[in-house]
């Protein structure tokens, strides 16, 4: 006679109820759960593009799909320009400009989607189950908000940051990053994963046009400090004064919205927020 259903079991059965349900009903955290830390170094099994010109964002952001305009001969076309169309990938109406680095369950791009309908805000997460659970998260909120056409701008893919990130965006394409309550790798020997350095603040400076901002918060001070010394010594970097840092509305909801953030809030533990602006590059 079988026993109970294991963990996993469970976790497959609801994922095909919520299939059968469609998408309308709200994912579950307790079926998503994973370890609270992956590698960043581990050789993952990850998909990504070998330039941002490559990537397919039409999945991601189905509702911002550009118009095909008809070619010199309408819509008789050759085979040839025919098969090259539709094997390219399908070009958006605008660009990502938001990344949230380590998204987690995806709190503040639910936050922020409604007040930046505009904007395409994508979610970058190396955990699988939670990468799942934001992208279920996102597909039920379209529903639930098909007649206000909210949440469309917002979406979650899996990826290693740390590795591949100039392999999704061009030089200056975002407007604004978000590093909110990353790992802080207390041991020495770990610092070399988090996910502020010297080397990966040139990337962040690659992809983010001139006056764009990093934003980041954590509830570790001693993460909060090695992250203002690496961006205060990057050349291409200068930090927000604090009177402009509180004046900008995406650090309240920084601070509130996060699921660390709330956890934090709820523990009474103080949150530390620093902003850095891309500066523009020197004449060369």
């Amino acid at each position: 006679m079988p026993g109970p259903p294991n963990k996993k079991q469970k976790r497959e059965s609801y994922r095909q109820a919520q299939r059968e349900n469609g998408a309308a009903h709200m994912p579950q955290k307790r079926f998503y759960r994973q370890r609270a830390h992956a590698n960043p170094f581990s050789d993952h099994n990850l998909i990504y593009p070998a330039r941002p010109e490559d990537m397919d964002w039409s999945a991601l952001f189905p509702a911002f799909i550009a118009d095909i305009q008809p070619g010199p001969s309408g819509t008789d076309g050759c085979a040839e320009t025919v098969a090259t169309a539709a094997s390219a990938p399908q070009k958006l109406s605008k660009d990502v400009e938001v990344v949230d680095i380590g998204c987690g369950f995806g709190g503040l791009l639910v936050a922020l989607g409604p007040l930046m309908p505009d904007t395409l805000l994508l979610g970058m997460e190396i955990r699988t189950q939670v990468t799942e659970f934001v992208q279920d998260r996102i597909k039920a909120l379209r529903v639930q908000n098909a007649d206000r056409k909210l949440y469309r701008n917002i979406a979650c893919l899996r990826a290693n940051t740390m590795k591949f990130l100039p392999n999704f965006f061009r030089k200056a394409q975002l407007a604004k990053i978000f590093i909110c309550f990353p790992d802080p790798h207390f041991k020495q020997r770990k610092h070399k994963a988090r996910i502020v350095s010297a080397t990966l603040n040139s990337e962040y400076a690659y992809v983010l046009k001139p006056g764009g901002i990093v934003y980041t918060i954590t509830d570790v001070e001693d993460l909060h400090g090695w992250m203002v010394q690496h961006f205060n010594a990057h050349p291409a970097f200068e930090r927000v004064p604090e009177e402009e840092q509180e004046a900008d509305a995406c650090v309240e909801v920084m601070r509130m919205e996060t699921e660390e953030g709330k956890k934090v809030e709820r523990n009474k533990g103080p949150k530390f927020v620093a902003l850095f602006r891309r500066l523009e590059d020197p004449p060369w």
